[in-house]
């Protein structure tokens, strides 16, 4: 099955992204592999007629909005991200009306529609660059409220949060991460910002995806604790075979809906594709290009 979509993609000019904590036979048929804000810059890079985007939908969304001439391909449509359905537009606007002077910010795990409405995106990666950057003083951060609180402290900015959460980091607890560096005291701790702020004090390190296998391969230590979905383990051995890494976090089953077979299927049929309204595409681009300007 990797071969039939290593072929089929020479002959259909297709690029596949995928997300690291897409499945590990997905890793061997990507073209590029990162977290949102390394796929993001990725999908505006490419020269390839079909995007085949293998993460949850907002990625595949974003893919498109940043290429809208091109064909953007999804290969499974339940893979929808929670957390981006927990905000809406109308509940950003609502925050808009009580704080006016503010600016809004949304997690690039949002949807295009919320992206329309919003000022600047950010990613794991760069929200406290994205944050500080900004020339005023409030900020609506949206949706995730862990990730905004970590950000709060690193900065002086006054941060709006609204109400969402990733549902595999908000389920890690201080207590697995305890338990964790019992195991394997010589181990660093690399925690994801999407993690509650008293896991995220355990950590020797805070990291996106991509962050944390940089650390890795820069760190001195043998041994490391990934606090993130649990795949990155396996992204991280990937990446670095000669270090050991342990896994704290659950599945995100979104991610891990996307299979060989549903690749190959929906590059072949050229099923999936991300259409969305024009107006939206256009304001949502707007905030991705804001984002993309600061990075």
């Amino acid at each position: 099955m990797i071969g039939k979509i290593n072929r089929l993609k020479k002959e259909k000019n297709a690029v596949i992204l995928a997300h690291n904590y897409q499945r590990p036979e997905i890793y061997e048929v990507a073209d590029f592999l990162g977290d949102s804000l390394e796929l993001a810059k990725k999908a505006v890079n490419t020269d390839a007629k079909i995007i085949v985007f293998c993460g949850v939908d907002f990625m595949a969304e974003s893919a498109k909005i940043l290429n809208p001439e091109k064909m953007v391909l999804h290969p499974e449509e339940l893979s929808v991200c929670p957390m981006a359905a927990m905000v809406t537009v109308e509940c950003v606007l609502e925050a808009k009306q009580k704080y006016p002077k503010s600016v809004i910010v949304s997690y690039i795990n949002t949807t295009a529609d919320v992206k329309a409405v919003s000022d600047i995106c950010c990613t794991s990666a760069n929200a406290v660059k994205v944050v500080n950057s900004l020339k005023e003083d409030e900020v609506i951060f949206t949706p995730d409220r862990n990730l905004g609180t970590y950000v709060q402290t690193k900065s002086k900015k006054k941060i709006i949060l609204l109400d969402g959460h990733c549902y595999v980091h908000d389920n890690i607890s201080v207590e697995d991460v305890k338990k964790a560096k019992e195991l394997h005291p010589d181990a660093e701790v690399m925690v994801h910002p999407e993690c509650r702020m008293e896991v995220i004090k355990e950590a020797d390190a805070v990291c996106s995806t991509s962050q944390m296998i940089k650390y890795s391969k820069e760190s001195s230590a043998s041994e490391f604790i990934s606090v993130t979905e649990c795949g990155m383990a396996i992204m991280l051995k990937r990446e670095i075979p000669n270090k050991k890494f342990w896994a704290v976090g659950g599945t995100c089953l979104q991610m891990k809906n996307i299979t060989l077979e549903k690749v190959y299927d929906c590059l072949f049929n050229e099923t999936g594709k991300v259409e969305l309204d024009q107006n939206i595409m256009d304001n949502a681009k707007k905030a991705l290009d804001a984002m993309l300007k600061v990075v």
